[in-house]
């Protein structure tokens, strides 16, 4: 294969990813599609917190099942849903 082939078809490889990145975009339609998300404490499993508490130091280092400071990201108004979650720190 010669340079300018190789440079033809990086080039059209460049251009169908950047294609399929444009149509899979992560920009919401509209504002009403946008997902809000809150902090939802005391349901998280061990070691799958989403950052510290304060008796670890980082993401995934909960102690234990249902540790009432450890919370994770969950859609706005699921925490209230599910037993023994709540939006601020027991």
């Amino acid at each position: 294969m010669t340079r300018r082939n190789i440079a033809a078809t990086t080039a059209f490889a460049v251009a169908v990813s950047l294609g399929a990145l444009g149509a899979f975009g992560s920009t919401p339609a509209s504002a009403e599609d946008e997902i809000e998300f809150e902090k939802c404490y005391g349901v998280v499993k061990a070691g799958h917190n989403d950052c510290q508490t304060a008796t670890s130091s980082c993401a995934g280092t909960s102690k234990a099942d249902n540790q009432l400071d450890a919370w994770v990201y969950l859609p706005e108004g699921s925490c209230g849903k599910i037993a023994g979650g709540s939006t601020e720190v027991l």
